[in-house]
């Protein structure tokens, strides 16, 4: 191995530059620290609270008709300091009502009336002084002091999506995908109060953590799968079908809990015209839940937390017409050992992860709506980034509606990441060249910009690969030991309750031990080009100096390809630090005997914009 230096920064330099950086700080985040909700150390403040319901939900779903008429009865707790005069609903269905605001595009066939509140009662007392306002419905209520609970029944329905699917509806004649599906409150928070963003099929969701009980009455023929754990197993399927269920629960091997002679012999409900399974979920930020009458069902566990030994139980639910779908089990599976002890090397969080074959790419606590797709490497990283998201954003209660980089990012890593886990031969570059390409353009802005007013390209590469990236470079400079060290604290602090921007930085911070605001300002509040060239390389009496120009205020790591004349080739690699002082142009100082031919610069996951000055010929 051939000896390598690199011009590097003075410590006491290092310290003074870092010393001087601070990070924007809006004034609403400065209220939480003299509130002390929040803390400059990134921990929840003394005073920190978040609010949080109880459900009990009753659904009976009607497949041929889609009507799903529900029942509502929730009990909601002010841990608030403030006295709440009004509640904030979700109506997410109302997407679909005609006339409502969105940013997706739907059919007009798919559009309908929305929901239908057919009877509201708050403690006891039926209530008419509501107004819905698209995907919002505020309701006036008795004062609720702080401390205090309100508790509301809510009986209504609507009918579910038969195309234009946007993360729920029909999925074929026999499957459906039911999200969103209940109105259930709004998040009130320290920060903004009621979160008042409207849903408009782009951005995604912030919800409390709340206990669901929830009953879902479907014809006898259909399967139920959903978020939670299943209360009544033997009373809605058959025998061999439990059987089978309960054994995967304690077996690392793959199970066919439903498999296609099953379907055939009509033995896999209880033969009643109508079953209705009963789910419990505690301490999660929603529900949703799937149902076929011909889809396979693989299964399979694994320990997940090596000191308790608890397992956690994969499912994959599936089209028996859909090919990859058949090693999605093994693909799932391997993302749930790889999160619990590789990255981020943390437990498993859930007692099931439910992959069903769906119309979208979308996450939800403990299930995932995956279409099928073309190829493996397609299958893998899909199946992996969207069961990362159990992390983020719902172990960490992540606002989507204004910073969904705190989750796209994380599983936009986590994906990078984890598919060569699963495959060797896969290099993932998801999202780094609209990165790169975009970088300085139009709809290029910084990634603490808010996601609703995000534009054009900017809309994908602020979520996924930019913050992605960030992520990325300083796992890679502060090394895997200190990073986890890091991301751990992060998720210690605030797992189950609601992070905010700077709780992340803060975090990161204290836990590496190192201030890193000079990297957090340049990547998160700064925009511009992402872009470095070669400016020369030098002979030098111990070898070479070759100078690298950074045309951008984003630190970004120093990859180098070194060809000799006599054909040899050595990589050479440089962490962000290495622009931790500020400075446009760097100095790396290879030392060898061999005449040095040529120079490439780059790496698959280093958005250069401009690659025509990255090859440098020696003379």
């Amino acid at each position: 191995m051939k000896s390598i230096k690199i011009f590097c920064l003075l410590l006491c330099a290092s310290i003074y530059v870092n010393a001087q950086t601070t990070l924007p700080l809006e004034p609403v985040f400065k209220k939480t620290y003299q509130k002390e909700t929040r803390n400059t150390n990134g921990k929840p403040g003394k005073n920190y609270w978040q609010n949080t319901s109880k459900y009990d939900l009753n659904v009976d779903f009607n497949p041929t008709s889609r009507l799903l008429k529900g029942k509502v009865q929730v009990t909601y707790t002010n841990n608030s300091p403030d006295t709440l005069k009004e509640i904030w609903f979700k109506l997410y269905p109302n997407l679909y009502k005609k006339g409502t605001p969105r940013k997706s595009k739907l059919a007009e066939s798919d559009l309908g009336d929305g929901v239908a509140i057919e009877k509201m009662v708050a403690n006891g007392k039926s209530i008419a002084d509501f107004k819905i306002d698209g995907t919002n419905m505020t309701v006036n209520v008795p004062a609720v002091a702080p401390g205090k609970t309100i508790s509301f029944s809510i009986n209504y329905s609507y009918t579910l999506n038969k195309g234009s699917h946007v993360r729920t509806g029909q999925v074929d004649e026999g499957s459906y995908f039911v999200a969103y599906f209940f109105p259930r409150i709004a998040v009130y928070d320290d920060v903004d109060g009621w979160n008042k963003y409207p849903y408009t099929g782009a951005e995604e969701f912030y919800n409390d953590f709340d206990q669901f009980n929830v009953s879902i009455t479907v014809p006898g023929a259909y399967g139920v799968w959903a978020t939670g754990d299943l209360k009544n197993a033997s009373e809605v399927f058959q025998k061999d079908i439990v059987s089978r269920m309960l054994s995967a629960e304690k077996n690392d091997a793959i199970t066919d809990v439903i498999t296609a002679k099953d379907l055939t012999d009509k033995k896999v409900t209880q033969p009643n015209a109508y079953n209705t399974f009963k789910f419990e979920a505690k301490n999660v930020t929603d529900f949703v839940f799937a149902l076929s009458d011909h889809y396979l069902w693989k299964s399979s566990s694994l320990v997940v937390d090596p000191k308790t030994k608890r397992r956690t139980r994969v499912d994959a639910v599936f089209n028996p017409k859909h090919k990859d779908y058949y090693e999605v089990i093994d693909f799932a599976r391997k993302t749930v050992e790889a999160m619990s002890y590789t990255f981020p090397k943390w437990p498993f969080p859930y007692n099931h992860e439910t992959i069903f074959d769906g119309l979208d790419q979308m996450e939800y606590p403990m299930m995932v709506n995956d279409n099928p797709v073309d190829n493996r490497t397609d299958a893998i990283t899909l199946t992996d980034h969207e069961i990362f998201h159990t992390m983020f954003p719902f172990y960490m209660g992540i606002n989507e509606t204004k910073y969904g980089w705190m989750d796209e990012g994380w599983a936009t890593i986590g994906e990078w990441l984890i598919s060569p886990m699963i495959d060797s031969t896969i290099v993932d570059e998801y999202g780094v060249q609209p990165t790169a390409s975009s970088s300085g353009g139009k709809d290029d802005t910084p990634i603490m910009t808010l996601t609703p007013d995000l534009k054009g390209s900017g809309s994908f590469t602020n979520s996924y690969p930019k913050p992605g990236l960030a992520y990325l470079y300083v796992k890679d400079y502060l090394g895997d030991e200190l990073f986890t060290k890091a991301l751990h604290t992060y998720i210690q602090n605030w797992n189950g309750k609601h992070p905010m921007p700077y709780d992340f930085f803060n975090s990161m911070n204290e836990g590496s031990g190192k201030n890193l605001n000079w990297f957090w300002k340049a990547w998160f509040f700064d925009d511009g080009v992402t872009d470095m060239a070669i400016k020369a390389v030098d002979k030098t009496s111990g070898g070479y100096t070759i100078v690298i120009e950074n045309k951008s205020v984003k630190a970004m790591p120093i990859d180098l390809t070194l060809t000799y004349d006599d054909d040899s080739v050595e990589k050479n690699h440089s962490t962000i630090g290495i622009w931790e002082k500020g400075d446009k142009q760097v100095k790396i100082n290879v030392t060898t005997t061999k005449k040095l031919s040529k120079v490439v610069m780059g790496n698959p996951h280093t958005p250069d914009k401009v690659k025509s000055d990255n090859s440098f010929s020696v003379n």
